[in-house]
């Protein structure tokens, strides 16, 4: 940690002497960085804050086409090590965009890199780790750093076969080293292309590896299927699960550790079929919970609704939409927006999938009977200021969450339906009456999951008829389509973000609610529109124009035919 900043920090009154203190303890730590997670300042204003103690000018990544220049200058390792984006190069000198321009050492090894004089300009911090994250993925910086070390040595250290282990199957005793190499390889693999699933899946004659990328399955490797078994074996292992037992599916968890500092969390279901086990490894990224609410693809209207209603001090807000269109890392990016030491923050979940520090997270277990209902009646004896309940799936759960929300507590859950007007007819078809809906509700929000296009090869398009008229497009709107994909995605798309409906639950609305004996959807939707509301289509379209995902993925997610 450079010290030399705090120091100066201090010297301009930004930064009280005990804060400062405190900072110089986490000597892993980006100071900026910990200046923002800690509230002390605002992402915004810090940025701000630094280009006028450095004298440096600030900008937006938006206005740079850095995507081409990064893939030109292939310096790959020191952009992802100092977080710096090159934006700008001329015949002598390389401008690169960075969020603590305090790193002495930055310039000095950029320069050596690239045989350039260095400019530093600043940018906000998020949107430098968000350009980082389309180019190279999602978990560059802790595996190329250490990949070569990862793929020698260290896998086979992560691998060793305890004597019990090695006596429950002479299938294991035989050649278990090779079968442990490769299995670490395909994690890692998994993890290099930004992948949530790994499928191991046997068939009478074939066996098949496949990768869950943003959203979508795509084969990944073929190995013999002859070693079906003792893949399957190797990966129980690691999961601590009993590999004699192949007649009922099994649930257990594993780490992989890729740095002292970074690791991933996996979960293994196995379930047996026809051919033998199926094994899917969930990989659970700790990154995905420090999400920033702006990264998750709000415009900027939705963004500041969504962070108002967080502020509140009681209130209901619900995410909904399919499984898999990212619900859950919506509330986690709320939860870590408003979380503090002065705040308790309790949640509800089926299943943890991540361990958040600061908050208070409780596993249900409807098997003896501690379900969603029970952690939140447990809650409530526990002087709560902010709940979270993973999905309210029933009448007891969703009246206990809206007299909470009504007692001056601040709920958030999720509900499975297709729009946001539609949470509202599904809570009442639970036995919810209209009136308690209006007095407790605060914020909906409907959301999907897209993909985003690779900036470095996604190709003009141009769209048809039925399209133009779909999506009420000009006639010279760009539009742009994936390429068969590059180096750095996964056929031609490189993660994901999401479209958004936001609605707000304002006093006209409640209004309505409260009138009416059975909800109407269309007019509810009508009036939501009319306070302000952007439908999901509208959404869809604004990210289309901004290039940032294609005609066709957004007819698959919303569910329009080709």
């Amino acid at each position: 940690m450079n010290v030399c900043l705090l120091d100066l920090l201090v010297r301009e009154h930004c930064l009280s002497a005990k804060q400062a203190a405190e900072l110089s303890e986490l000597s892993d730590a980006s100071i900026v960085e910990q200046l923002i997670s800690r509230r002390i300042m605002d992402a915004h204003n810090l940025a701000n804050l630094l280009a006028q103690l450095f004298y440096l000018k600030k900008v937006t990544l938006h206005d740079f086409a850095y995507q081409a220049l990064c893939q030109q200058l292939n310096l790959q390792d020191l952009i992802v090590r100092y977080q710096a984006i090159p934006i700008e190069r001329s015949a002598s000198q390389l401008t690169l965009a960075v969020f603590d321009p305090s790193k002495e050492e930055l310039i000095r090894e950029f320069r050596f890199a690239s045989g350039l004089n260095i400019q530093l300009v600043v940018c906000e911090v998020e949107e430098i780790k968000q350009a980082v994250d389309s180019l190279y993925g999602r978990n560059n910086a802790a595996i190329n750093q250490n990949h070569q070390q990862l793929a020698d040595a260290d896998l086979e250290q992560l691998v060793q076969l305890s004597s019990e282990e090695l006596s429950q199957s002479q299938e294991v005793s035989q050649e278990h080293a090779p079968i442990s190499r490769y299995i670490h390889q395909v994690l890692l693999d998994a993890i290099n292309k930004g992948a949530s699933d790994i499928h191991f899946e046997p068939y009478e004659d074939t066996f098949r590896i496949r990768f869950r990328c943003d959203g979508l399955l795509l084969e990944a490797h073929t190995p013999p299927v002859q070693l079906a078994r003792r893949l399957s074996t190797r990966v129980k292992i690691l999961a601590n699960l009993d590999i004699a037992e192949r007649r009922l599916p099994q649930d257990g968890r594993a780490k992989l550790k890729l740095t002292n500092g970074h690791s991933i969390d996996m979960r293994v279901a196995t379930l047996p079929t026809l051919w033998g086990e199926k094994v899917v490894v969930r990989l659970l990224e700790s990154g995905a919970t420090q999400l920033a609410i702006a990264q998750l693809g709000f415009n900027s209207q939705q963004s500041l609704l969504y962070q108002n209603t967080l502020k509140k001090p009681q209130g209901l807000i619900l995410v909904t939409g399919p499984t898999g269109s990212g619900k859950t890392v919506s509330l986690y990016a709320g939860l870590g927006y408003i979380n503090a030491p002065h705040i308790n923050i309790a949640t509800a979940e089926d299943p943890i999938e991540i361990n958040i520090p600061g908050i208070n997270q409780v596993q249900v277990q409807p098997k003896i009977d501690f379900t969603f209902a029970q952690a939140l009646r447990a809650f409530l004896r526990q002087d709560p200021d902010v709940i979270m309940v993973g999905e309210i799936r029933d009448l007891e759960t969703a009246e206990i969450a809206i007299r909470a929300a009504q007692t001056g507590h601040l709920v958030l859950s999720t509900l499975h339906t297709n729009s946001a007007v539609e949470t509202l007819v599904r809570l009442q078809n639970m036995g919810i009456k209209p009136y308690n809906l209006a007095a407790s509700l605060s914020l909906v929000i409907a959301q999907r999951l897209i993909r985003r296009l690779c900036p470095l090869c996604k190709q003009s398009a141009l769209p048809s008829l039925t399209q133009r008229q779909r999506f009420t497009l000009r006639e010279d709107a760009p539009v742009y389509q994936a390429s068969s994909g590059c180096d750095h995605c996964n056929q031609g798309y490189l993660g994901r973000i999401g479209l958004f409906e936001v609605i707000e639950v304002n006093q006209p609305l409640k209004s309505l609610i409260s009138q009416q004996t059975q909800l109407d959807t269309e007019q509810l939707q009508a009036l939501a529109i009319d306070n302000g509301t952007t439908p999901l289509l509208e959404s869809g379209k604004e990210k289309l124009l901004a290039g940032e995902t294609s005609l066709s993925e957004l007819e698959r997610v919303l569910g329009f035919e080709a």
